[in-house]
């Protein structure tokens, strides 16, 4: 599949397809309607998407289950207990990347 007319072909139509996923907003006349519970589903968007990207690198170790030792457990262990504590993404990301960077950086510093 190394062939550039494959590739230039490809690309073509990747950009087509950019251009007219985001040429909606300016082709409708009004804004379409979507019905109040699809409505409410987009809002939980941005997390399932967070959470489905996020899973894998957590439980996954080269395609095999992480071992409990692994710090990236008790990070997200700890990221949880944030955001139950005071919900926002900010701050949850930001405990969870400081646990787990401890962790990690914890035995060579001392």
């Amino acid at each position: 599949m190394n062939d550039p007319l494959y590739v230039i072909a490809v690309t073509i139509g990747l950009a087509l397809v950019s251009l007219v996923n985001r040429s909606f907003f300016f082709i409708l006349d009004r804004e379409a309607p979507l019905p109040a519970a699809f409505k409410r589903g987009l809002r939980y968007a941005p997390l399932a998407a967070l959470v489905a990207v996020i899973t894998p690198e957590i439980v996954l170790t080269g395609g095999q289950l992480a071992s409990w030792h692994d710090p990236r457990w008790y990070a997200a262990a700890a990221a949880v207990a944030w955001s139950l504590w005071r919900p926002g993404m900010l701050g949850t990301i930001a405990v969870g990347m400081a646990v787990y960077t401890a962790l990690r950086l914890g035995p060579l510093m001392g």
